[in-house]
């Protein structure tokens, strides 16, 4: 019955079908807890292929929590691996998505925390070398590499559709921060190719959603950033009104003792 239901949840993710997906999953959540202990090994498959694809689905379903849910089920399960001679294919894709969670979740030390965890041949893997890389770039500010990587992804169907879409606009962010303490105006062509936007139309709705402060020329052909905010200078002090005070309080306080 377990490999049957197996076989339809793979083909359910393949097909993007997230309700049948579900489902079945929770039917084979339901028979896992039959399961014998000690694990044999058809049941460590399968329950290790369940955990897998519920990752993917949660991926798919651009459910967070369902997917780290998922991933701290799977890890005792991997941790059976090193004993056993099972090994899943979809290891390195589920640690590389994990690794693409941690990385735009911002919990750097968690990332390499499970840098450390991995062997030199799944560190080789493309699913782990693209999430390195997207770190090492974050980390020196390379936006304009890692906005370039987006279209390098190694699985467009689980990367792109949430964990590059989070961290695209996490990075855009960034960028927009530096435009607008860096320059006075720019024009909408250059703003676009920093960006790394496709034309002016996504970078008007970008700027609708997120930049409602920024200002579009007359012509429409140049953007106006506010300046940012300063703080007090040592000339708005009032010093000699201070010295003035304290002076004054001074002497009350030498009159009444």
């Amino acid at each position: 019955m377990t490999d049957s239901l197996i076989s339809e949840l793979t083909t359910q993710v393949n097909n993007g079908d997230v309700d049948g997906g579900m489902s079945t999953l929770a039917k084979l959540k339901i028979a896992m807890m039959d399961f014998p202990e000690p694990l044999s090994q058809d049941h460590l498959q399968i329950a290790t292929s369940a955990l897998e694809l519920g990752v993917l689905l949660s991926v798919a379903d651009g459910d967070l929590d369902g997917f780290a849910r998922h991933v701290a089920q799977l890890k005792p399960y991997y941790s059976f691996h090193s004993d056993s001679s099972f090994s899943s294919e979809r290891k390195c894709h589920v640690l590389g998505l994990n690794l693409m969670y941690l990385l735009v979740e911002n919990r750097l030390s968690e990332f390499h925390a499970e840098l450390e965890l991995l062997t030199v041949e799944q560190s080789q893997s493309k699913y782990i070398t693209f999430p390195i890389q997207l770190e090492r770039q974050l980390m020196v500010g390379a936006y304009d590499q890692v906005l370039t990587s987006a279209t390098q992804v190694p699985d467009t169907t689980t990367y792109t559709t949430l964990f590059m879409e989070n961290l695209l606009q996490t990075v855009r962010d960034s960028i927009a921060d530096c435009l607008e303490v860096s320059y006075s105006k720019m024009t909408l062509e250059d703003a676009v190719q920093m960006m790394k936007l496709s034309n002016s139309t996504e970078l008007k709705e970008y700027i609708e959603e997120c930049r409602d402060d920024w200002i579009l020329s007359e012509d429409g052909t140049e953007l106006l950033f506010q300046p940012p905010p300063t703080g007090l200078k040592s000339s708005d002090i009032p010093s000699m009104k201070l010295i003035s005070q304290s002076l004054t309080y001074a002497t009350e306080m030498d009159r009444i003792v």
